[in-house]
C-alpha cells in the first residue's frame, strides 16, 4: 500500500489523545474518515479543524457498553459503504496496586481495552473479506509487552490484545486482511489523568514521563507510516522502548528494574 489515499478509515478514540493525533495525520490526505468516542461536542470540535468535512463523519460510542457495539459498526459501514482500515484506539489506563484493585475496575480495563475492539473487528470482518481487503490496527502500549507495578488490569487488557491480534493476524494473512499492532511508550496525553484508580474514579494525576512523552501528532505520524508499510508490530517512543530488548534479552535485570521503577 502506496497510501491511504481513497481509503476508508474508522478511528475509535478520535475526540482526544492518540487517536486524535491520527486524525490530524490523515485529514489532510484524500482519505474518508469515520470519528468515534463517547462525546460528540468533543468529536464535532475535531472534525471542525478538518480541511474537507465532507470526507469526515462522526460517530459517537462507548467502548464500555459492549451490547451496543455490533449495531455501531454495522452504522460506520452505512456511512461510506464499507470500512477498509480500523484504528482501535479508544481505551483507558488504570494507577493502582493490584491488592487494592476492585475486581470492577479490571472488568472495565478489559471490556474498554480488550473486549470491544474483538467485537468491532468481528463486525467490520465479513464486510473486508467479502472486498478482498481490510487493515486492522490496535493501539496497545508499552506494557503490552511487560508488566509494571500500579497497571496490572491495564497491562493484562493490552497483553490481551497482543495474543488475540496475533493469532488473528495468522488467520488472515492469505485473505487480504492485515493486522498491525502499535506500542507506544510515552505519548503527551491525558491518559494518566484519566486513569481509574482502585475504585474507579479518575487519577486526575499526570505522569512524569507522560508530561514528557512525544507528541499524540508525532505518535500519529508513526502509526500511520506503520500502516502504509504494512508492518506487524511498531514501537513508538524514545528510550523507554529499549525496556522491550532489555526484558527479552536480560529478564532478570529487567525485573529489577521495573519493580524499582516511579510510576505513581
Amino acid at each position: 500500500m502506496a497510501s491511504l489515499e481513497n481509503k476508508i478509515v474508522w478511528i475509535t478514540g478520535a475526540s482526544s489523545g492518540i487517536g486524535e493525533g491520527i486524525v490530524e495525520v490523515l485529514a489532510p490526505q484524500n482519505v474518508k474518515l469515520i470519528l468515534s468516542s463517547r462525546r460528540a461536542e468533543a468529536l464535532e470540535a475535531v472534525r471542525a479543524k478538518c480541511p474537507n468535512l465532507a470526507l469526515v463523519k462522526i460517530l459517537p460510542l462507548d467502548l464500555a457498553k459492549p451490547n451496543t457495539l455490533e449495531d455501531k459498526a454495522k452504522e460506520a459501514l452505512a456511512l461510506f459503504g464499507r470500512v477498509d482500515v480500523i484504528i482501535h484506539s479508544g481505551g483507558i489506563s488504570q494507577r493502582s496496586f493490584a491488592i487494592d484493585t476492585d475486581i470492577e475496575v479490571n472488568r472495565k480495563l478489559m471490556e474498554v481495552n480488550f473486549f470491544s475492539t474483538t467485537i468491532l473487528t468481528k463486525a467490520l470482518l465479513p464486510s473486508m473479506l467479502k472486498n478482498g481487503f481490510g487493515h486492522i490496527i490496535a493501539i496497545s502500549s508499552l506494557i503490552g509487552k511487560f508488566g509494571s507495578p500500579y497497571r496490572s488490569g491495564y497491562a493484562a487488557s493490552k497483553h490481551a490484545l497482543h495474543g488475540y491480534y496475533d493469532s488473528l493476524r495468522a488467520e488472515m494473512w492469505k485473505k487480504g486482511v492485515l493486522v498491525t499492532i502499535a506500542t507506544p511508550g510515552f505519548v503527551k496525553t491525558n491518559v494518566s489523568l484519566n486513569a481509574l484508580t482502585e475504585k474507579g474514579e479518575k487519577s486526575n494525576t499526570m505522569d512524569e514521563g507522560q508530561a514528557k512523552g512525544i507528541s499524540a501528532y508525532a505518535c500519529g505520524q508513526q502509526i500511520v507510516k506503520a500502516i502504509i508499510n504494512e508492518k506487524e508490530e511498531v514501537r513508538i517512543g524514545g528510550k523507554e522502548t529499549m525496556a522491550i530488548l532489555i526484558k527479552r534479552f536480560f529478564p532478570l535485570l529487567f525485573s529489577k528494574i521495573i519493580r524499582k521503577a516511579n510510576v505513581r
